[in-house]
């Protein structure tokens, strides 16, 4: 299986929500907190699979690991969403993310 990149996230987010588009809240700043929200509640889901099942039934038992993955991604479109409300592009993630990883790299020699 090839990498599944931001830039094809961000696309089916987009069509997602033009689909929705209605329906949905608007893409643009002023929902951006509200996203971040909805995010935080999704990852919440995530850490309830481990905390009531542990974190070896969560990888190993296939209906948990379906569920856990799921949830997993609901987490990242969220974070899409509150990459397209404020703008962000794959590439400025790209360079923000590769610029705190070579500062990480030596952070705590």
């Amino acid at each position: 299986m090839e990498d599944f990149s931001i830039n094809e996230m961000l696309e089916m987010q987009r069509k997602l929500q033009e689909n929705y588009k209605g329906t949905w809240e608007p893409i643009n700043a002023e929902t951006g907190k509200n996203k971040l929200l909805w995010m935080i509640g999704e990852v919440g889901e995530v850490i309830d699979i481990v905390k009531k099942n542990g974190d070896h039934r969560a990888i190993e038992e296939a209906g948990l690991r379906n569920h856990l993955v799921e949830e997993m991604a609901d987490v990242l479109m969220y974070y899409n969403d509150i990459l397209l409300c404020y703008g962000i592009t794959a590439e400025e993630l790209k360079l923000a993310y590769t610029q705190k990883f070579e500062k990480n790299m030596t952070r705590w020699r």
